[in-house]
């Protein structure tokens, strides 16, 4: 492997500089926003949280259920009453 010249690890230090400046604007920057539009400002923070957090797989569970329900016995107690 060939070392990285000089121009090309100047631009990407360079690239790196700017995006940390503009994450340290980001939450002012949606603040201002959410004032003007909160709706919009919504939408484009579900937009970056696709770049943090991994989309989750659909998943479907089909199955059959063999056993079958033969009764249901329910209780209700009266807590309290003169009864008891």
């Amino acid at each position: 492997m060939g070392r990285i010249n000089r121009s090309t690890e100047m631009a990407k230090l360079t690239l790196a500089r700017i995006a940390d400046e503009g994450l340290n604007n980001l939450k002012e920057d949606l603040g201002k926003i959410r004032l003007k539009d909160p709706i919009q400002a919504a939408k484009l923070y579900l937009q970056l949280l696709e770049y943090i957090l991994p989309k989750q797989s659909r998943v479907e569970v089909r199955g059959e259920i063999e056993a079958k329900i033969q009764s249901i016995n329910i209780n209700i107690n009266k807590s309290g009453s003169k009864e008891e």
